[in-house]
């Protein structure tokens, strides 16, 4: 794709200042010819207020087409913190967890489609979370449509690594945590328990595997064959994934067996391109876009209004507790000696 450069500030505030007159000028004059100029009697006050209406619309549709014509930025920031899963732990409907896979799917794609995003920054901070989830953010990153450079701060393991492996650069800090190319899986198995309570479990299914795994009961041999053979599965991809995007001995990653390793250790064995921090990151995409910097918008998903409401009035609560705590505190409590 072809990479264009962004004017100086001034010149970008003047342009998108320039565009959203016009469409007021427009509006105003459509509403005044419209509503004032030839109604009569009764609606000419109608016709003022839909002048005025009208040319607030007029100002704020030319804003928009102003930040399209005259944008402020060129990258766009899209941060994977936390466990990657499908709901993003989620607690209720109105206190949600971290961003959901679906949308930092969303929001990379979202950025892909803004012609006036160019590169692609992503922050990773996560241990990992589930493999199709962390590969449907992979799949996004593969179909941006620009150089893509990701940078992790404190962790980037397991299917934090899934996803920045598919990333045209990967830098990390000398103390970030990196790796874990590796699966897991596990089951409770509470079959013990059940025994010395005295609880029986009944089994009704058709199929022999459609159980297979219950905590009620022990594994059958063919039966841990079988599991296994899911997480040996899912481990073969995640080599793939990695050899694919990272250009690495196969071999090479398979005798890492899942390790962890700190950033300068994991530079060594190629599992990062370099040591750095988020400006060493913005640095390095600026490069791959042959501009001398880079203008970063980060893209977040929209929070419903319940959550928008519910995290005003908690903080509306805490400063009015902070304010009640400090009236019950007595000035004359002796301090530690």
């Amino acid at each position: 794709m072809a990479y264009r450069s962004l004017l100086p500030w001034p010149l970008i505030f003047a342009g998108q200042l320039a565009v959203a007159l016009l469409g007021l000028v427009i509006a105003v004059g459509l509403a005044y010819l419209a509503f004032v100029e030839y109604p009569t009697d009764f609606l000419d006050l109608i016709g003022i207020i839909l002048l005025i209406l009208l040319g607030i619309i007029g100002f704020k549709v030319g804003g928009n087409l102003g930040g399209v014509l005259f944008p402020e930025y060129n990258v766009a920031e899209v941060a994977v913190e936390g466990p990657i899963t499908r709901d993003g732990g989620r607690v209720s409907p109105t206190v949600p967890g971290h961003p959901t896979a679906d949308d930092l799917v969303e929001q990379i794609d979202r950025a892909n489609a803004d012609p006036a995003v160019e590169g692609l920054l992503l922050k990773l901070n996560t241990p990992g979370g589930e493999v199709v989830p962390s590969d449907d953010i992979r799949e996004a990153v593969d179909r941006f449509d620009g150089p893509t450079v990701a940078f992790t701060t404190d962790i980037c393991a397991s299917g934090g690594y899934w996803i920045a492996s598919g990333c045209d650069a990967f830098i990390a800090r000398d103390a970030s945590v990196v790796g874990s190319i590796g699966v897991r899986g596990s089951r409770l198995n509470v079959a013990g328990l059940t025994d010395r309570l005295g609880i029986s479990h009944e089994r009704f299914i058709a199929g022999s595997y459609k159980d297979a795994g219950s905590p009620f009961r022990e594994l059958e041999s063919h039966e841990r064959e079988y599991i296994q053979s899911l997480i040996d599965s899912h481990y073969e991809t995640f080599i793939d994934r990695v050899v694919e995007g990272r250009d690495m001995d196969e071999d090479a990653i398979r005798e890492t067996e899942a390790r962890v390793y700190l950033g300068s250790d994991a530079y060594e064995l190629g599992l990062v391109d370099d040591i750095g921090n988020r400006s060493d990151a913005e640095s390095s995409l600026a490069e791959r876009l042959d501009m001398p910097a880079i203008r970063v918008r980060q893209f977040r998903p929209e929070q419903p209004i319940t959550v928008k409401l519910r995290s005003g009035i908690e903080r509306v609560a805490f400063a009015m507790g902070l304010g009640v705590a400090s009236q019950l505190v007595s000035d004359e409590v002796p301090l530690p000696e």
